[in-house]
């Protein structure tokens, strides 16, 4: 009964943590090149000469070195005068796979120049058999980490070798 007790406010103490409302975690394993060249593939594209703009659709997927990015509609905003892109917004359901780790997200926010992609709703994270839940994940390439806020959840596989009750 004491072990049971035991388990049971270990358990209690680390549930604070593991639901709190904001969680830094490690991401990618690695930092990405964010000056490595982007690479988009996509079943069609519509060009905006006025106002700087491509728009990818139908299983559009972005390549940076290590990083892979799917959704079916990225928008492609470009630096005005300078041919480079700013950024992109994936919306409609967008998967970020950096090394063994993947995130899945209704939408996603990718500034290049800063190397940040913001991830909003219906956030999940799994890192191996692990897997974080929020509703927002700020993912920073330069130092390999993520910022997930708004109702953070968290399930950890002790594996096969934890004891059985």
């Amino acid at each position: 009964m004491f072990r049971i007790l035991t388990i049971a406010a270990a358990l209690l103490a680390l549930s604070g943590p593991v639901l709190a409302q904001g969680t830094q975690v490690a991401f990618g394993g690695m930092t990405q090149d964010t000056s490595a060249p982007v690479e988009v593939s996509a079943d069609q594209l519509q060009i905006n000469q006025s106002d700087g703009t491509a728009l990818y659709t139908g299983n559009v997927v972005i390549g940076q070195g290590e990083m892979r990015l799917a959704a079916p509609r990225v928008l492609v905003i470009y630096t005005e005068g300078q041919g480079r892109i700013d950024r992109m917004e994936a919306s409609g359901g967008v998967t970020l796979v950096s090394g063994e780790e993947a995130a899945e997200s209704d939408r996603a926010d990718y500034s290049i120049d800063t190397g940040v992609i913001v991830m909003t709703g219906n956030v999940l994270l799994t890192q191996g058999a692990n897997a974080l839940t929020s509703e927002r994940m700020v993912v920073n390439l330069e130092d390999g980490t993520a910022q997930m806020t708004g109702r953070v959840r968290t399930v950890i596989d002790q594996g096969s070798d934890a004891p059985q009750q």
